[in-house]
This record gives C-alpha cells, sequence and structure tokens, in this order.
C-alpha cells in the first residue's frame, strides 16, 4: 500500500497541463489551454486544461478530472496504478507500508517471474541482431510485411536454441531457476535437467494491461515441427482466458473509436496496427472466452468480429457472438474473402481501402446469420429454415436489454415472414432457461468458495479473485460520466453542489430582521453552513447518489477545517472517481458566462449569494413536493374510502405548503 503521505508528495507534484502534454498537443487559450480531445473524435478543440484550477474537461463528450484522473482515463489504469504512474514521472519514490509477511514474498515472488519474463522479453529481441535470429527470426518477419518500427514496437524476437539458449543467458544473469521454471521460461525434463521451452521459434511477447510482458507465444519457422504455435502455460502473472494479445497497444485506441476489433492470429494483429488500424486485440492461443469479452467491456460496448473467411472462421465467430451479446455488448461481424486473412488483406490494401471495407461489409449478428442461411440453401427447405429461426431466437434470447430483444425480434420477424409473437415466445422460453443456469452455476461457484473458505479458515465473505495477467483488483472504468437517477431533482442538486463547490467558504450576510436571520439564528453564515442547516433542518437528503456521495465529501473536508482549494483537490484526486468526476464537472465553466454567471460576476459575492442560494434552495423544496404530490396522486386509484381521503388531505396539505414557499420565492424575486 502507498503510504498517505507519498500519495500527497505526488498529488502536491502533479501539474496537470506537464501531465496532460505528454499525451496532446495544447495550446494556450487565454489562462487556459486546449486540444482535441483525446477521449473522443473531433476536429474542434473542445478539450480544456485550466492548471490553476488543476482540472481537465472535454465540453464535447463530458469526461473531466484531475492529473490523476487523466491518467486513469488515458491508461485505462487503477487509482494507484495512476499513482505509481505520476510517481515514476517526477522522481518520487514509494516505500510501500508493511503488510503480512505472506503477502510480501507473495508479491516479491510475483514481481520476480515478471522480471524474468522481461529480461526474456529483451534476449529475444536481442537475438535478432546476428546470427540464425538475424537470418532466420528477422528474416520471417521482413517476409511477412512488417518493418522495423513495429518489430521494435512489439518488442518481436527470435529463441534460439543450443549454447546461446535463454537458460544459459538467464542464469548468468542472477536469476533462479525456480523463477524461470515457474514462468513457463523452461521445462522440466525427465531426467529432471531444464530446457528452453521456446526454441528455434520467432516469439510474440504477450502484454499485460499495464503493459508488463507476461507471457510468450513462438511460431515455429520449420515444417517439420509437428507444433506450429507454442504458447506461455498459465502462470502466477498470466491466464492465457483472461488476456488478449496487444491489449496493452490498442486499449487506448479501443476507448477512443469506441470499438474493438478482434483477430485470429498474431500476425494479423501486428499487420493492421502497422497498417493503422489500432483497435485491434487477439485471443492468446485459446478461443475467445467470456472473460476476454469482459476485459474489453471495460474500454467499449463494441465488438467487431474479423475472423478468417473460412469454415473454421466461420464456426468461431458464431460462437463468439452469443457470448458478446450476453454480456450485454453489442457484436457485428466482417467476413472476409474465403481465400484471405486480416494480415493478406493487409498486404494487398491501403489503410482507407481497409477501413472503407469494413464499413462496408460490418453486419450484425441476425445479417450474418441469415447469409449463411441463404449460402446453405435452407432458405427452400422449410424444416432447415424452421430450425434457422428457432436458433436466430435463441441467440436473440442472449441479450439482457429488453429494447434491444424486441427490436431484433421484429427485425427477424419481418425477414423471416413469420408472426414475431413466435420469435418471441421462443426466446422468451430460451431466456428464462439461460437464467436459470446461470442461476444454478452462481450457487456452484459460491459452495466453491464457501469449501475454499473453510479449507483455509478464512471468513465467509471471503471471495478470491482471479489474478488477470497483472489487472489489479481495483481497476475499472476510469472517470466513469455520473447519469442522475432522478433527472427531475438532478438541476437542481446540480446547482446546490455548485454554490458550496464554488462559494462554500463565503460569508452571506443576511439583514438582521430577515426570514433567514431569525430561522437559522446564525448572523453571518457560511454558504456551506446553510446549505447543510437548510437541508437538515427540513429533513432533505439529495435523491441521486452520486450528488449526495459529492455533497458528504464537501462536507467532509469543509468539517475538518480546510480551505475551498484543499477540500477540492482532496475531492478531485479522490479514488472515487464518481466524485472526483462530478466535482471536476461542476467546478469547471465553459469560457462563453451565462449572463446569470456574468451579472453574478459584476457584484460582490455577498451582494447576490443570500437571494441566489436561498431561491435554489426553497425551489428544491417545491420541485421535492411535487414529486410527493404525484405519487399520492397514483396511489389514490386503487385507495380504499379512507385511505382516498387521508391521501387527499396530504395532497391538500403539500399544496398549500408550495403556495407558501413560492410566495416566498417571489418576494425574494421583488
Amino acid at each position: 500500500m502507498i503510504p498517505q503521505e507519498t500519495v500527497q508528495a505526488i498529488l502536491d507534484a502533479a501539474q496537470i497541463t506537464d501531465v496532460v502534454s505528454d499525451f496532446v498537443s495544447l495550446r494556450r487559450r487565454g489562462a487556459n489551454w486546449v486540444a482535441c480531445c483525446p477521449f473522443h473524435n473531433e476536429k474542434t478543440p473542445s478539450f480544456y486544461v485550466s492548471p490553476s484550477k488543476g482540472i481537465y474537461k472535454c465540453f464535447g463528450c463530458g469526461k473531466a478530472g484531475s492529473a490523476v484522473g487523466f491518467v486513469m482515463e488515458q491508461e485505462h489504469c487503477s487509482y494507484s496504478e495512476a499513482l505509481r504512474y505520476l510517481a515514476k514521472k517526477y522522481h518520487i519514490e514509494i516505500v510501500e507500508e508493511e503488510v503480512s509477511p505472506e503477502e510480501t514474498m507473495r508479491r516479491q515472488r510475483r514481481e520476480s517471474l515478471l522480471l524474468a519474463s522481461e529480461f526474456a522479453q529483451k534476449f529475444f529481441a536481442g537475438q535478432m541482431q546476428s546470427g540464425e535470429g538475424k537470418d532466420i527470426g528477422l528474416a520471417y518477419y521482413k517476409s511477412r510485411g512488417l518493418e522495423d518500427e513495429t518489430i521494435s514496437r512489439f518488442g518481436l524476437g527470435w529463441a534460439p536454441s543450443g549454447k546461446d539458449s535463454l537458460l544459459q543467458a538467464a542464469r548468468a544473469a542472477g536469476y533462479k531457476d525456480e523463477y524461470l521454471l515457474e514462468a513457463g521460461l523452461v521445462t522440466q525434463r525427465e531426467d529432471g535437467t531444464l530446457a528452453d521451452k521456446f526454441r528455434e521459434r520467432a516469439v510474440f511477447p504477450i502484454h499485460s494491461v499495464s503493459g508488463r510482458v507476461i507471457a510468450f507465444s513462438g511460431r515455429a519457422l520449420k515444417s517439420d515441427n509437428p507444433a506450429k504455435y507454442l504458447n506461455s502455460p498459465d502462470t502466477p502473472i498470466y491466464t492465457k482466458s483472461n488476456i488478449l494479445f496487444g491489449i496493452w497497444f490498442a486499449k487506448s485506441e479501443i476507448a477512443k473509436q469506441d470499438k474493438c476489433i478482434v483477430v485470429e492470429g498474431n500476425v494479423d494483429l501486428v499487420m493492421l496496427h502497422q497498417l493503422g488500424i489500432r483497435n485491434v486485440v487477439a485471443p492468446c492461443g485459446t478461443s475467445f472466452t467470456v472473460q476476454q469479452v469482459r476485459l474489453i467491456h471495460k474500454f467499449t460496448d463494441n465488438i467487431t468480429l474479423m475472423f478468417d473467411g473460412d469454415g473454421a472462421g466461420i464456426h468461431a465467430a458464431l460462437r463468439a457472438i452469443d457470448m458478446i451479446l450476453r454480456e450485454g455488448m453489442n457484436v457485428k461481424v466482417v467476413r472476409l474473402p474465403e481465400s484471405e486473412d486480416p494480415d493478406s488483406f493487409a498486404r494487398k490494401h491501403t489503410l482507407e481501402q481497409y477501413q472503407d471495407f469494413i464499413g462496408a461489409n460490418e453486419q450484425d449478428f441476425l445479417s450474418f446469420k441469415t447469409d449463411i442461411l441463404l449460402a446453405d440453401g435452407a432458405g427452400n427447405d422449410p424444416l432447415k429454415k424452421a430450425n434457422f429461426i428457432n436458433d436466430i431466437a435463441d441467440t436473440i434470447a442472449n441479450i439482457p436489454d429488453p429494447v434491444k430483444t424486441s427490436v431484433f425480434v421484429s427485425a427477424a420477424a419481418e425477414r423471416f415472414g413469420v408472426e414475431s409473437d413466435i420469435i418471441f415466445q421462443r426466446a422468451r422460453k430460451t431466456r428464462e432457461k439461460l437464467l436459470e443456469e446461470e442461476r444454478k452455476e452462481k450457487e456452484r461457484q459460491a459452495r466453491q468458495r464457501e469449501r475454499a473458505a473453510d479449507a483455509a479458515g478464512l471468513d465467509e465473505d471471503y471471495s478470491p479473485e482471479a489474478d488477470h495477467g497483472d489487472i489489479p483488483q481495483e481497476e475499472q472504468a476510469p472517470s466513469p460520466i455520473y447519469s442522475p437517477e432522478n433527472r427531475a431533482l438532478a438541476p437542481v442538486e446540480e446547482e446546490i453542489l455548485k454554490y458550496m463547490l464554488s462559494y462554500g467558504l463565503e460569508i452571506m450576510k443576511f439583514p438582521f430582521d430577515s426570514q433567514e436571520a431569525k430561522e437559522f439564528k446564525s448572523d453571518p453564515i457560511t454558504v456551506t453552513e446553510y446549505i447543510s442547516d437548510f437541508l437538515e433542518f427540513h429533513d432533505i437528503s439529495l435523491s441521486n447518489t452520486g450528488y449526495r456521495a459529492t455533497y458528504e465529501a464537501y462536507l467532509k473536508g469543509y468539517d475538518a477545517g480546510f480551505e475551498q482549494d484543499e477540500i477540492l483537490r482532496g475531492m478531485l484526486n479522490s479514488p472515487d472517481r464518481i466524485t472526483a468526476n462530478i466535482t471536476a464537472q461542476l467546478t469547471t465553466e465553459k469560457y462563453n458566462l451565462s449572463m446569470k454567471e456574468l451579472s453574478s460576476s459584476l457584484t460582490a459575492p455577498d451582494s447576490w449569494l443570500v437571494s441566489h442560494v436561498p431561491k435554489t434552495l426553497l425551489t428544491y423544496r417545491v420541485k421535492i413536493i411535487d414529486q410527493r404530490i404525484k405519487q399520492l396522486q397514483k396511489e389514490l386509484p386503487a385507495a380504499g374510502p379512507e385511505q382516498e381521503t387521508a391521501l387527499l388531505q396530504q395532497i391538500r396539505d403539500l399544496q398549500e405548503e408550495k403556495k407558501r414557499i413560492q410566495k416566498k420565492i417571489y418576494d425574494k424575486n421583488e
């Protein structure tokens, strides 16, 4: 764990313009800096950086935050990883707080395996400078059309045999045999001796999401080798079903394009990246898995499958479609000509031609499956057609979103000339079956966890997390855009928060004979105290969870006696990224002031806060009452005589209260 003092030192050192300019080209505009947003495609700059506030904000896509939030968003990493990135950038040493001896040993062992893997990658890459590595390995990459820059970028290499083995080089560098064996770099023969696992193979390093080398895929170049591809086994730092080849190089572009292209082969991926299509990943020597789908889901909701055009590629696409839909994602398929794969197709076309082909040939799963039906001649066979429609309905059943389900049911019914109710009924039954299977699987996993916890002597709540190839457990989609649950109250709750975040420590001097001075018996009073007293006095809690968390985070800093800038900085750099994002959103003003803001800026804060803040809070009460009245009116039709009378009385009382509050608002406008 990073000590809090070190965290604070990192946050103090991080300059927002310095951090952002490592990734985008900033231009000064007044007191701020601007650029085209790195998180979405745009031609006109709408991405602003404020050095004085330490905030970035895109007025196009809405992303906002501090330096640490920017690193999380750009690098798709966890809060602690972002801190480590900044610590490295500003040469701040991180001395971990004391942890248990067992945890220390586990971390040290894991780091030793990572270091051994990274040594192996450098060794393999270095082999291509001369000898067989150059004559065979480098020559192979060149024959596939790969350029020097691409080879270097992906860290491609050659695994030799004989006296120049990795085992000998690693031993000479001080790496222990046990780490080489556990990292899957060497194998143990029957006589107990060790030998390189990858020998006489072109080697493709596999990186974790955070960029560490965790495994390898080796391709044999000799025709007499029985195994064309040899992949690292599962190890403490690598689980092949959980990671994707190329994810480290593709993750930012996937998020930016809001789409991930999945191909089957290593060379397919590398060639597409070289061509300029860089939102591409590939499974690591295994079929596409649900864990890999979930990994992609961290960066986008949209997957395009671009498998080989042969029968095996079509079968793999069909299998993947159900899995992707089940995770609530959108899937499309691009069918290449039958004699082509993504690699060969890339070598025959320009970037623009390839992009145009993808755009023109992307199909949703319904069109893709329909084409297969027609190609098979099943469209003229009633029995085959019926089976195929059932298969389509079963695929639709995987979609958890009822709106999307309805759309695809209607489209399938129209395409095949059958009643939509028939397809819907089949999909509903299949959906129920899938949910039941999912329930049973969760129960089975829960029983396994309980048995594991009992065996280990752990608490019942223990839930071991799979090691996803160096992906921290805390990693999540960074800087999420918050969507309020109660949209009717959201605007006024935002207004309340804006007053606190911008003027929370300002003094409100009410006239001694005003209603406010009488009600709160406090003159003067800060904006924060007035708002919190008002909400507490009327027993009101902000209805939207994100805004309530932001409100409570501000009060925590306020009650601790921090200055306004200190409170905001703590909120902006909070591990709670929703609070951090809301804070950034509400404290960043667009360069065009509204008339209200302009008029307010021409007067001292205490001369208009005493009017605006109370009016906002009174308006909030009116909106809450309106919602309560609507709720009671909905209950009337089902109410009995006595209950109806009580409900009507409550509605009348609320309407009278609303009138009194509206009169107060009117008086303040006079």
